[in-house]
């Protein structure tokens, strides 16, 4: 690849998204008392100068101040996989809120048992619990599980993402141990005192940090996706479950974007048997919640427990978790958004997707590689695929990712501005696919001359 041009053709795309959005720019220059000028610092990994600022949104559709309207592959980053603002839960919310009233009151609604039981039938996980987030669905599945083994240490993936867990923040170092992953902010100590850490795809890895008998779980998505789509190579997943198991380790599933595989993720899918499994975003069409469920035997065990303060002050729970609003939602998103049928056709889309970057990638002879879990696709800038998160990390291209970010920002549609992942939606069509796959066709034909 030219690289000389490369910038040239960066330089023009970032001038001209400047140029397209003088309200976003001034909204962001003027907001003197947001840290790092955004109401969360993530809003600043993007392409270009600043970001675009939100209007409107609806299906698979969003608008910024400036008035130009996107094909939304983003979909917030997975949290609005149930497509923007979907009527059923519009609807929910405002019966919830405005009707019924109340949002947070401590008490429990009976929408959550039918949330519970559709988990349980999705997953396999017999009894849940809720969150606002799925990074506190993780914090809590973590506290359990070092209650119930009398184990002090979480194992995880490198280059994994299970949001701002302490514990997951750590990644295989040059040496072939853990060392803190570069970054990190205000660590409470050094990682390798609460965390160990295996590549994904790698168990004779695994079995030696294993083999130390400290590790109370592993936490890990059935297939990385926040460093592009790591997926498992064949016999990965059933020999991480074995040696968990010979272990007497647990082994928590963390679905939070792997819901993408399908109704019930990848535990479905692939027929795993996880001990605990953690879920968010998406769930809830938009509004926050989070979820962790147990094994039934699991579960007795930890409430037999009278040592442990599962009710007050224990540090498993919060004021607002389970609260009537996000459990309205999550029910209204399960039982008519994300439902099996509509999990059949986005990974059709998805599928198209794949096929047209494929196409294009072949077309003009790039070694890139093209990764898909259901209802997500992301392309990499190396083939083979990357096999774990470090090579995947490796593969990365900041000068090509933003040149493709906004190329195809200026001209209407987004993809995830952490990677360059498109996520299909229930409103997603068939044209939506065909207009990526025309753009970035065009890109590649500028890159190339």
């Amino acid at each position: 690849m030219d690289r000389a041009r490369l910038r040239q053709l960066l330089a023009r795309e970032s001038a001209e998204a400047e140029r397209q959005n003088p309200r976003s720019r001034t909204a962001y220059e003027s907001a003197d008392h947001l840290f790092g000028r955004v109401p969360m610092t993530w809003m600043n990994k993007t392409a270009g100068a600043f970001p675009r600022y939100l209007a409107t949104a609806r299906g698979a559709r969003v608008t910024d101040v400036d008035g130009h309207e996107y094909i939304d592959f983003c979909l917030g980053d997975t949290g609005a996989m149930a497509g923007h603002s979907p009527e059923a839960v519009a609807e929910a919310v405002q019966l919830r809120f405005g009707e019924l009233g109340g949002a947070t009151a401590m008490l429990p609604t009976e929408d959550a048992e039918w949330v519970g039981a559709e988990l349980t039938r999705r997953f396999g996980l017999t009894r849940w619990s809720f969150s606002l987030t799925a990074t506190d669905a993780n914090r809590w599945a973590i506290r359990l599980a070092r209650a119930v083994t009398g184990r002090s240490k979480i194992l995880v993936n490198s280059y994994c993402y299970h949001g701002s867990v302490d514990e997951s923040l750590i990644v295989v170092g040059s040496d072939g141990h853990g060392t803190a992953r570069p970054g990190n902010v205000g660590a409470p100590c050094d990682v390798t005192l609460t965390s160990r850490v295996a590549e994904f795809n790698d168990l004779e890895q695994l079995e030696r940090e294993l083999s130390h008998g400290d590790v109370a779980a592993v936490l890990m998505e059935p297939a990385l996706t926040n460093i592009g789509i790591v997926l498992p190579e064949p016999g990965y997943l059933e020999g991480v479950r074995e040696l968990t198991r010979r272990h007497g380790t647990l082994l928590i599933n963390d679905e939070t974007h792997t819901f993408s595989a399908g109704p019930g993720g990848c535990t479905a899918a692939w027929d795993l048997e996880p001990d605990m499994l953690t879920i968010g975003k998406a769930i809830g069409g938009g509004i926050p919640v989070g979820a962790y469920g147990l094994s039934a035997e699991l579960a007795e065990t930890l409430l037999d427990r009278e040592d442990l303060d599962l009710v007050d002050m224990g540090g498993v729970g919060g004021t607002l978790a389970g609260n009537a609003l996000s459990i309205a939602a999550t029910r209204a998103t399960l039982e008519h958004v994300l439902t099996d049928e509509a999990f059949t056709r986005m990974d059709g889309l998805s599928q198209r997707f794949e096929a047209g970057v494929l196409a294009a990638v072949e077309h003009w002879n790039l070694p890139w590689s093209v990764s898909r879990l259901g209802a997500r696709t992301e392309y990499r800038f190396a083939n083979p695929a990357p096999r774990n998160g470090t090579e995947s990390a490796a593969a990365s291209d900041a000068e090509l990712e933003d040149y493709l970010h906004l190329y195809l920002a200026n001209r209407g549609l987004l993809l995830t501005p952490f990677h360059n992942m498109a996520l299909m939606c229930p409103a997603t069509v068939d044209k939506d696919v065909d207009t990526h796959t025309e753009l970035f066709d065009a890109a590649l034909a500028e890159l190339a001359g």
